[in-house]
């Protein structure tokens, strides 16, 4: 692909993206994914230049929307992007000329707002321009962050590392470090291991062996949370793709029974060759709610929610958050989490999990919770931690008793974790 044709995939893509992301759908990885499969000839460089000006593109959509003073359109967002990047509109007319998959050269009254918005100070911009995040989070950050709110929200900007958890059904820590060239250990966790940005293990025999499983450091952390040990009778209420599953079956040794639920079954079907792969012999699959077993030691609730602590990751959901959306997540998460509390046996725990920075999904979705049940309380997550694993982390929550990560704080996703236990 020439230059400008990459430009012009760039523009459909991310137009494809803000689609999706107004009507619900399907993520930019997929779309991306998806728009490369009938095109062959696309090279790897091509794949990856792609990738990479649209992803940019996304983390800074908040900024470009600002200096515009307008939704910017897909096309002049991509074009005012490659300008704050040091291109110029005549650099950029000159590109695109004589190329049939080139976009068509700015027009007078593009060039005018480009040159315009490339001019606009962001030092004087507010917060959520600067920072880029919707207006209207602002007051959900500033209650999470305070005064590091500036710090915070900066590394969510950025660029995530590939995390990996070791499997130890499979292998061990030394055997994967030995394996993997540029890999260093987590800061919470002893299986933890991290790569850096844009690091494909896909076709790594180490993975392919089962041997380590991608899933964040923060994920890894929460399902340490959960007390998962030997013999114990787990449901994993919303496994999704299993990442929490399996990592509990590691910590169970395959003893015990984990029962995996998710309201799309085709989420657990992606679940079973993971689990095969990873040696996971002690999953159940549960494929109707009416059969969720009852009297459960752990019930583990890794929620649907607003996905702001994977900003780093997903970049398009920034702007794929209203507060409608944000108000049917929070009945939801409501509704689950009375769900799995009808299923803890005496004694047992509901473990409550977001991959969310707001208190609105996490701090205020479980006192409105305790407030209903008074049969729960909450246990402090130092308790909660594995003794083996040494220190807890240090929480960002205002509320001690509940685990908040970050990535400026923990390099990792934002996370949110409680435990709660079930009165005899």
């Amino acid at each position: 692909m020439r230059p400008g044709a990459r430009i012009q995939a760039v523009i459909d893509l991310a137009g494809a993206v803000g689609q999706a992301a107004r009507a619900g759908g399907a993520p930019a990885d997929v779309i991306l994914r998806d728009y490369f499969r009938p095109r062959r000839y696309a090279g790897s460089k091509d794949r990856r230049a792609v990738a990479d000006l649209l992803f940019a593109v996304l983390r800074r959509r908040v900024e470009l929307d600002w200096r515009l003073d307008a939704d910017a359109d897909a096309r002049l967002a991509v074009l005012l992007h490659l300008c704050l990047e040091g291109e110029t509109v005549q650099r950029l007319a000159a590109l695109f000329a004589g190329d049939d998959h080139a976009p068509a050269p700015p027009s007078a009254d593009e060039a005018a707002a480009l040159e315009a918005a490339a001019r606009r100070d962001l030092y004087h911009a507010p917060a959520w321009a600067r920072l880029n995040f919707p207006e209207w989070l602002q007051p959900s950050f500033e209650r999470r962050f305070g005064d590091r709110l500036e710090a915070e929200m900066a590394a969510l900007d950025g660029r995530a590392p590939l995390d990996l958890r070791v499997n130890t059904l499979r292998g061990t820590v030394e055997q994967a470090l030995a394996a993997l060239p540029g890999a260093s250990q987590g800061g919470l966790l002893a299986t933890a291991l991290r790569l850096p940005p844009g690091h494909d293990i896909s076709h790594e025999a180490i993975y392919l062996k089962g041997v380590v499983e991608i899933q964040d450091e923060a994920s890894q952390a929460g399902a340490a949370l959960a007390g998962a040990a030997p013999g114990l009778q787990v449901l994993d209420l919303c496994a999704g793709g299993g990442g929490k599953a399996l990592a509990m079956a590691a910590r169970m040794a395959s003893r015990g029974q984990i029962f995996a639920y998710d309201a799309d079954p085709k989420r657990l079907e992606r679940m079973r060759p993971r689990a095969k792969r990873a040696g996971a012999t002690n999953i159940q699959y549960v494929r109707a709610a009416a059969a969720l077993p009852a009297g459960m030691d752990r019930v583990v609730l890794d929620v649907p929610c607003s996905g702001t602590g994977t900003w780093r990751r997903s970049p398009e959901l920034r702007t794929r958050l209203t507060p409608d959306r944000l108000e049917g997540l929070v009945r939801l998460q409501d509704e689950l989490l009375d769900r799995g509390a009808a299923l803890v046996g005496p004694g047992g725990r509901l473990v409550y999990m977001t991959c969310s920075l707001l208190p609105e999904e996490d701090e205020d979705r479980v006192a409105a919770f305790l407030d209903r049940n008074g049969g729960f309380r909450a246990v402090p997550y130092g308790d909660a931690w594995p003794a083996e694993e040494g220190a807890p982390p240090a929480t960002l929550s205002a509320v001690p008793d509940y685990l908040v990560l970050s990535p400026a704080s923990h390099r990792t996703d934002g996370f949110f974790v409680a435990v709660l236990q079930r009165s005899n």
